[in-house]
């Protein structure tokens, strides 16, 4: 099995991941400033979840 590698995928899956990879960022700092003003434990575990999409899409590992 070769490495997964996102140019392989199918064209409406690499768009998925491109649409995906643009909206990302805006959502986490809406997050962010939202968990800064109301800090819950459901914000600061969805901060994480969209900061480790964020780490993610920046090194290419999805």
């Amino acid at each position: 099995m070769s490495r997964f590698y996102r140019y392989r995928l199918p064209p409406w899956a690499r768009k998925c991941i491109f649409v995906a990879e643009t909206v990302v960022t805006p959502i986490m700092i809406f997050q962010l400033i939202r968990t800064l003003l109301i800090p819950t434990t459901f914000d600061i575990l969805i901060l994480a979840i969209l900061i480790g999409l964020v780490i993610a899409f920046y090194l290419q590992w999805i």
